[in-house]
């Protein structure tokens, strides 16, 4: 018969692999720049599934030798007509990740708003502050992988404004 205090140790235990297993999981939540810096994405857990927006883009509005110049940019490769006026920041390119284990995501899509492409994709963890986005086609040998890395808030931009005083 298995003792009181060996039932309490086994679900302690479990509950300690349980939350290791979370965090480990939620390793890519936070913001990543990409390979080129132009954009950051903000990486977040919806739903039980992992999902991706762009928070910032270099050039968030269309350059001078542009039709479209001075207005902001948008989802304008969109294939549903109905979409190319979504501003890209905000636009929600990674959705449905799931974690796999051993630092891997797998399972969910990435919308490419240059072309306006849905590819199957895979994320994966290499250190705590790179991260492997690759995308592809039918299989994963058919695609390409870029790196991003974790983006950390500046300094100045984390202090906290003091209260004033009787606030």
């Amino acid at each position: 018969m298995v003792s009181k205090a060996t039932l309490c140790l086994l679900f302690l235990a479990c509950g300690a692999i349980g939350a290791a297993w979370a965090n480990e999981a939620d390793g890519i939540v936070g913001q990543w720049l990409t390979e080129d810096s132009d954009a950051r994405f903000e990486i977040y857990k919806e739903g039980g599934k992992y999902c991706g927006k762009i928070v910032w883009l270099q050039e968030p509005v269309y350059p001078q030798d542009d039709a479209e110049a001075g207005r902001p940019t948008h989802d304008r490769k969109n294939p549903d007509p109905g979409k190319r006026d979504q501003p890209i920041v905000g636009l929600q390119l990674l959705k449905d990740f799931e974690y796999k284990g051993d630092n891997a995501w797998a399972g969910g899509t990435i919308y490419n708003p240059e072309n306006g492409k849905l590819y199957r994709a895979r994320l994966r963890l290499d250190g705590k502050d790179k991260l492997k986005v690759r995308g592809f086609i039918g299989i994963s040998l058919i695609g390409e992988t870029t790196v991003w890395t974790r983006y950390e808030q500046p300094a100045e931009a984390r202090v906290e404004k003091k209260a004033e005083p009787g606030k």
